[in-house]
């Protein structure tokens, strides 16, 4: 068994065809299940678990390596696409490569904005979900557990996360730039999710004139507008409130926007066409893109603040060779780790088979004790029928080798059973208890 990732991202693509695969957060766990239904036909299977973020969708598996296809072709199914349409945009990545990008996602290496914090919690939550979900298992919990350890390392030990500019911060940047002072303007924020509480927080510390948190669920919206003395509005007041706000910040589960063009165009008639500040951190998008034609609105998305958060990530290159090499050390140790679990089947045959030939040696011992036998003759019979079994293997194999494979052999059976032997040809050096 080896793991591998089947995943689409920022770097790879577009941003309507990232979100032909977002799952929310409620979606993950019957989608692992469908996952598994789908490409086994039974509800067991290959440990899997999914990463859906803004920026990337990434299928975690450990399994072998004959599920990448029927992976590909379910998550193009998923996403309405051909499988061949995927694959240009999509990469699959397998055994410590797999790793490797693990690690890398954790540690914010592989973030649009590099060293960003969001995404560990993003990954922990995945694996949370894929244990309730019932589809982690030992492989990918040991991977997940040794990228999280990694992630800590490498946010302890390097400056990888110094002068971080998050998302929240660059709409925040971008809105300054937009308004002469953030003091005079009126936000809105739709949704109230992480990201929507995060943006808050930033926008908040600039005291704007007003702010208003609309949400499908009112509740949850009065929850986190409290938090900052803001007003509450249920999402179905948005189209005919929308004209009184200056900036608008969505990041909704919605799988359509929420926003159109219409709802905007008639804002902007009420507003007698002063501008509008716009940033659609949601994927799927919470706004209709053709509102960005429109002359008197200013809309960011995810892809487009990625030019504004690069300046910060240039300041941190530095530290990002110091991180690979701990990432590096990890995928190694994982690889290594992996390795053994391979051999684990034959170390349980080796078991089962030599306790078999104990349990025969004992049988046949006491069935001479009770036959009035000596002892000693027993247990000398006992010692000799345990070492014939288990040298008569090796030794038959050294028989029937050519002379071509016979030094090879040789050297392997003398490894095995001469280790540490007065008889071991090969050297008189202490044994490394790494070896």
């Amino acid at each position: 068994m080896s793991v591998f990732t089947l995943g689409l991202n920022h770097t790879t693509a577009p941003l309507d065809l990232r979100g032909r695969f977002a799952f929310t957060l409620e979606q993950l766990a019957p989608t692992l299940q469908e996952f598994r239904q789908r490409v086994t036909g039974k509800g067991t299977g290959p440990e899997v678990a999914l990463l859906s973020t803004c920026n990337r969708t990434e299928l975690y598996c450990a399994a072998e390596p004959a599920l990448v296809t029927p992976a590909v072709d379910w998550l193009a199914a998923r996403g309405g696409v051909a499988s061949q349409e995927l694959m240009h945009h999509a990469y699959v990545l397998e055994g410590g490569a797999a790793a490797r990008h693990a690690f890398r996602v954790a540690s914010g290496l592989d973030s649009m904005v590099l060293g960003e914090p969001q995404i560990l919690g993003q990954m922990k939550q995945a694996v949370r979900e894929a244990s309730t979900a019932g589809t982690l298992g030992t492989t990918l919990h040991q991977m997940f557990q040794r990228s999280f350890a990694v992630a800590k390392d490498v946010r302890t030990s390097t400056e990888i996360g110094a002068h971080s500019i998050s998302m929240a911060a660059a709409a925040v940047r971008l809105a300054s730039q937009l308004f002469e002072d953030l003091r005079d303007t009126k936000v809105l924020f739709v949704g109230a999710g992480e990201m929507i509480e995060l943006v808050a927080t930033h926008f908040a510390a600039r005291q704007p004139k007003a702010m208003a948190v609309a949400n499908r669920t009112l509740e949850r919206g009065e929850k986190l507008a409290g938090r900052f003395g803001a007003e509450a509005l249920r999402l179905a007041d948005l189209p005919s409130r929308l004209a009184e706000f200056d900036a608008v910040i969505s990041c909704t589960a919605s799988s359509l926007p929420i926003i159109g063009l219409g709802a905007v165009e008639r804002a902007l008639k009420a507003r007698k066409h002063r501008p509008m500040f716009m940033v659609d951190l949601a994927v799927p998008r919470d706004v209709e893109p053709e509102v960005a034609r429109l002359s008197d609105v200013y809309l960011y998305t995810v892809d487009d603040l990625s030019a504004l958060v690069q300046s910060a990530g240039e300041k941190r290159q530095a530290a990002v060779q110091q991180a690979e090499a701990i990432i590096e050390s990890g995928v190694q140790s994982f690889v290594h780790w992996l390795g053994q679990r391979d051999a684990v089947p034959l170390i349980q045959a080796l078991n089962a088979q030599a306790n078999d030939w104990r349990a025969a040696e004992i049988a046949r011992a006491r069935k001479l004790l009770a036959k009035g036998e000596d002892i000693d003759a027993v247990l000398e019979a006992l010692s000799r029928g345990l070492t014939q079994k288990m040298l008569h293997g090796a030794l038959a194999e050294l028989h029937a080798a050519d002379d071509h494979h016979r030094p090879a052999l040789a050297q392997t059976v003398s490894r095995l059973f001469l280790r540490g032997s007065s008889h071991e040809p090969f050297d008189d050096k202490p044994l490394d208890p790494k070896r």
